[in-house]
């Protein structure tokens, strides 16, 4: 058996070979499995990133009906594969696009629901003017809220994101409704408030807010007047007659 030892010469089929020393360069070693794994998945989550960013300048600039995958690709500077390698379809990239601008609301929406907590109107309250103020604040999610609000059709190929959008309207409206009821036990609230139709009220009220502060931004501006605005509906949960119950 051939013993190794770097400090002298040895011998190799009667051969005296140098000492290894240090001085001579090494051969690069081969990218190992799980470099080449990391890298491959690097370079396919920038793929994806480009298509999205191209994706919403162009929705952006032509609306959703008149954009194809083709004008996506263009601007990506992809192929159409390499969209379908990511997305199923244009409504799968609208949802993707949509996605990464939601606002990371887990935490707040969940003081409002904890029976724990002593104040859940005012976490209401922050939470309304927080997403208010982010939403118009931020140029891509004004930018996305903007294509979303009036850039787009929900026809044809759109209609699961149609489906889809209605479903997040739900599940936020009747988040809503558990915070209000969580605010009348509280006795923050008057205790015949009709909780659904003060959903209704706030839900429609923030989202006309947003959309016309899209439509006309020199007259409506959401993130100078978030609290006098939400104040405002806030007000009449607590005094309006017409939102109590007649039961």
């Amino acid at each position: 058996m051939q013993a190794f030892d770097f400090g002298r010469p040895t011998l190799d089929k009667g051969r005296a070979t140098r000492p290894f020393n240090g001085s001579r360069s090494r051969s690069r070693r081969p990218e190992r499995p799980h470099d080449m794994v990391r890298r491959t998945k690097e370079e396919a989550q920038a793929t994806r990133n480009r298509v999205l960013d191209a994706a919403e300048r162009v929705f952006y600039e032509k609306g959703v009906s008149r954009t194809t995958l083709a004008d996506i690709a263009q601007a990506a500077g992809v192929t159409r594969g390499a969209i379908y390698w990511h997305f199923a379809n244009k409504g799968d990239l609208f949802n993707a696009m949509f996605d990464r601008s939601l606002l990371p609301l887990d935490e707040l929406v969940a003081t409002t629901l904890d029976g724990k907590e002593e104040d859940p109107l005012t976490r209401l309250r922050e939470l309304f003017v927080w997403c208010m103020r982010n939403i118009t604040a931020d140029e891509q999610r004004r930018r996305v809220f903007d294509i979303l609000f009036l850039k787009c059709e929900f026809v044809e190929e759109m209609g699961p994101v149609r489906e889809r959008h209605q479903n997040n309207m739900r599940d936020g409206m009747e988040r809503i409704e558990r915070a209000l009821r969580n605010a009348v036990e509280k006795k923050q609230l008057p205790a015949t408030l009709d909780t659904n139709r003060a959903t209704t009220m706030l839900h429609c009220m923030f989202t006309g807010i947003l959309h016309d502060s899209l439509m006309l931004p020199d007259l409506v501006h959401p993130e100078r007047d978030a609290e006098a605005l939400i104040d405002a509906c806030f007000d009449a949960l607590r005094c309006s007659p017409a939102l109590l119950s007649t039961a």
